[in-house]
C-alpha cells in the first residue's frame, strides 16, 4: 500500500520525469501539477492542473497532494524554473532580470509556504529546492538566473532553519548543465558526455527527500557531473 505522498512541481519536464520516476518506483504516491491537464495513470503520478505562480494554483497543488489520508505528504520536491541569457547587467532590461527571479523563485515560495503546515501535520517531512551551480559560480550574461538561483538557495537555507524544531528538512540540489534534449538542441557543439543525466539527479533528489537522509537538513549538495 501507497502510505506517502510527494509533490514534484516541475514533474513534466527534462529532469521532472525522471524525478517522478524515482518516486514511483520507490512506492510513493506522486502529484505533478501542471498548466495543461494530463491523464492519470493506474500505476503513473496523479495529474493535477495548476498555475504555480500564483497563489490559487499553488494551493489546488497542495490541496491535490494532501487528499488522501492514508498518503499523507511528506516530500515536496521544487522544481520549476527556467533560464536564458543575454547581456551584462548595464545591457539587461530589469523586465527580464524580474521575469527570472518571478520564474524560478515565486513557485518555490509559494508551493513551499503552502506545503509546510501539511508536512508539520503529518509529523515531519523533507523539502527538496533546485538551484544551479551557477548560484555558487556565476558566468557572464546571465545576471538574472544566476541570482534567481541563488535566492533559491537561500530559500532553502532559511527553510531548514525555520523548521529544524518541527521535523522539516530542507536541502538544495546544484545541477550543473543537465543532459536532456532541449540542453542538447540549444547546445549541439558541447560535450554532452560531461553534462548529468537526469535519472542521477533524481537518485540524489530522491535519497533527500526520504529517511535515509534524516540527519540532513541544510545542505546545498553539488550535482556536477563532470562539468
Amino acid at each position: 500500500m501507497v502510505d506517502r505522498t510527494v509533490l514534484v512541481t516541475g514533474g513534466t519536464g527534462g529532469l521532472g520525469g525522471a524525478v517522478t520516476a524515482a518516486f514511483l518506483s520507490d512506492g510513493w504516491r506522486v502529484v505533478v501539477p501542471g498548466r495543461e491537464a494530463g491523464e492519470t495513470a493506474a500505476e503513473g503520478p496523479v495529474r493535477v492542473v495548476a498555475d504555480l505562480l500564483t497563489l490559487e494554483g499553488a494551493a489546488a497543488a497542495v490541496a491535490a497532494a494532501t487528499a488522501e489520508p492514508a498518503a499523507p505528504l511528506r516530500a515536496v520536491v521544487n522544481l520549476v524554473g527556467g533560464y536564458a541569457s543575454g547581456g551584462l547587467v548595464h545591457e539587461t532590461p530589469v523586465e527580464e532580470f524580474e521575469r527570472l527571479l518571478r520564474l524560478n523563485l515565486r513557485p518555490t515560495y509559494l508551493v513551499t509556504h503552502a506545503s509546510l503546515p501539511h508536512l508539520v501535520a503529518a509529523g515531519g517531512g523533507a523539502v527538496v529546492c533546485v538551484s544551479a551551480r551557477a548560484a555558487v559560480a556565476p558566468f557572464p550574461g546571465a545576471a538574472g538566473y544566476v541570482t534567481a538561483k541563488a535566492a533559491v538557495q537561500a530559500f532553502g537555507n532559511a527553510v531548514a532553519v525555520e523548521y529544524r524544531q518541527r521535523g522539516v528538512r530542507c536541502n538544495t540540489v546544484l545541477p550543473s548543465v543537465v543532459d536532456t534534449p532541449a540542453n542538447r538542441a540549444a547546445r549541439p557543439e558541447a560535450d554532452h558526455q560531461r553534462w548529468v543525466p537526469p535519472a542521477e539527479i533524481a537518485t540524489v533528489i530522491r535519497f533527500l527527500a526520504g529517511e535515509e537522509s534524516a540527519p540532513t537538513s541544510g545542505a546545498s549538495v553539488p550535482v556536477y557531473g563532470r562539468a
